[in-house]
């Protein structure tokens, strides 16, 4: 995993204050609205909208955005459209294994676009349930080092049911069963420990060890997919040892 999370976490950084950060924001406010429609507009009662909530202020979405979403969410304001989550299955270089989830008001323009973004890039669709076996769904809390060692973390959400915590570089990785997400970030909390995001995530059960071509390929072809409106994540089966990633930059 720890390529793979460097990976993932470098990414998350770059595209906090790149050109695509508009593309980010309303992916974040889409997991809001989602969030308030499936539990309500209370997070207080809701811990995933409490969660997408928290996420989108860490990345700087404004207030007003994130309150509009809520209440569109939720039925007090008009305007909300009727997001249904998809999830394609596919191939990528390298045989590494995809699942590609879509938030979207369309599925036609959903599938053609993860469909074109795949095979022009060495990828290709796969049939329902010939990757899916691979992941399990999992939490995932990010918590920046800011001063915390790891047996801090791991002393606060041990007894919460954290599994592993995995040292990301600046950050640590805290992952349990997706059942357990909501004690374990309630765990750090009460300890006074700063989280990044916490959410439900997909995690493979084994991964492909990739070259610098291979990862390459492999990155140039998530970030074509990141692109396209309706992908909401991506999740994949690769790992890259430091001095790829250090050679792919």
């Amino acid at each position: 995993m720890s390529g793979h999370s460097k990976w993932a976490t470098t990414k998350h950084k770059k595209a906090v204050i790149d050109a695509k950060r508009g593309k980010m924001f309303a992916k974040l406010i889409k997991n809001v609205e989602v969030a308030a429609r499936t539990g309500g507009g209370d997070p207080a009662g809701n811990p995933t909208l409490y969660d997408a909530i928290q996420k989108a202020k860490k990345n700087s979405v404004p207030n007003d955005n994130i309150d509009r979403a809520v209440k569109r969410g939720s039925g007090l304001e008009a305007g909300g459209a009727d997001w249904q989550t998809i999830m394609y299955e596919g191939y990528g270089p390298n045989g590494v294994a995809m699942l590609i989830e879509c938030l979207t008001d369309n599925r036609n323009r959903a599938a053609t676009e993860v469909r074109t973004a795949l095979t022009r890039n060495g990828g290709s669709l796969a049939d329902a349930g010939s990757v899916s076996y691979m992941f399990s769904r999992k939490g995932v809390v990010i918590v920046p080092k800011a001063g915390t060692s790891e047996d801090d973390v791991m002393m606060a959400v041990l007894d919460a049911g954290a599994e592993e915590v995995n040292d990301l570089g600046e950050a640590y990785e805290v992952i349990s069963e997706a059942t357990d997400l909501i004690a374990v970030r309630t765990a750090l909390q009460d300890a006074g420990i700063e989280y990044e995001s916490a959410e439900s995530s997909l995690i493979p059960s084994m991964n492909v060890q990739l070259d610098e071509d291979g990862a390459r390929k492999v990155f140039k072809l998530i970030d074509v997919l990141e692109d396209c409106d309706d992908v909401q994540n991506v999740y994949a089966n690769f790992d890259v040892s430091d001095e790829v990633m250090a050679a792919v930059g």
